[in-house]
């Protein structure tokens, strides 16, 4: 089973060592985050495209980013990121970002879900970074229940998640030591998919997991 969701926030011809790793692990990858600029930007990137169909290729799901700043962002706003990253970038599937966990906003994320599947992104994943209400689980594929940092997630305790709905929780996880393998503490929390990367501060996510850095 793919266990690896690896959302890498850098520029293809920036760190085109990196991205060439990324493809090769595709057997390995649930998924990769595509982020061209907080989002899929305002016209098309070719180097961001390109690295999309080299995933696509190889097997691997792209997973549009957009916002949703805890559901203020406007619908439409996000529909039209939504959008972008299809026509733009082929991803099939999206990750929103800054997901509200409380059932308060949960039909706001419904109408998104509903867009979203509208478009042809059949895989949705929804980062809370903290368990959400159960009802979440309804419209998602993915869950990211954590998002934090190792000293963080060592404190973590189990948490049960109620039924059996199919959904698979995801744990992701910053400034991880060189040698801590995190598949089996994801497992023991509940989560089938996970990142660790090593990176820290405000971007993290400008890091690759160890197990995919590329030979220097």
């Amino acid at each position: 089973m793919s266990t690896l969701l690896v959302p890498y926030y850098e520029h293809p011809s920036a760190r085109p060592a990196e991205w060439d790793a990324i493809v090769a692990a595709a057997p390995r990858l649930y998924g990769v985050v595509l982020n061209p600029a907080s989002g899929p930007g305002d016209r098309p990137d070719p180097a961001f495209a390109e690295v999309a169909a080299r995933l696509r290729t190889a097997g691997v799901r792209v997973l549009g980013y957009a916002d949703t700043d805890y559901g203020r962002r406007p619908h439409p706003e996000v529909v039209r990121d939504l959008t972008r990253h299809r026509d733009w970038y082929g991803a099939d599937g999206a990750f929103l970002d800054q997901v509200a966990a409380g059932p308060e906003e949960f039909t706001h994320y419904q109408r998104l879900a509903v867009a979203a599947w509208g478009v042809g992104l059949g895989t949705l994943a929804l980062n809370h970074g903290t368990p959400p209400h159960p009802a979440y689980a309804r419209i998602a594929d993915l869950l990211v229940t954590f998002e934090g940092t190792w000293t963080s997630y060592r404190r973590l305790r189990p948490q049960p998640w109620p039924g059996s709905t199919g959904v698979r929780l995801c744990h992701l996880v910053y400034g991880v030591p060189p040698d801590v393998d995190l598949a089996e503490p994801a497992r023991s929390l509940g989560a089938t998919v996970h990142c660790a990367v090593p990176g820290e501060g405000d971007h993290p996510w400008g890091t690759l997991p160890h197990t995919l850095e590329p030979a220097r």
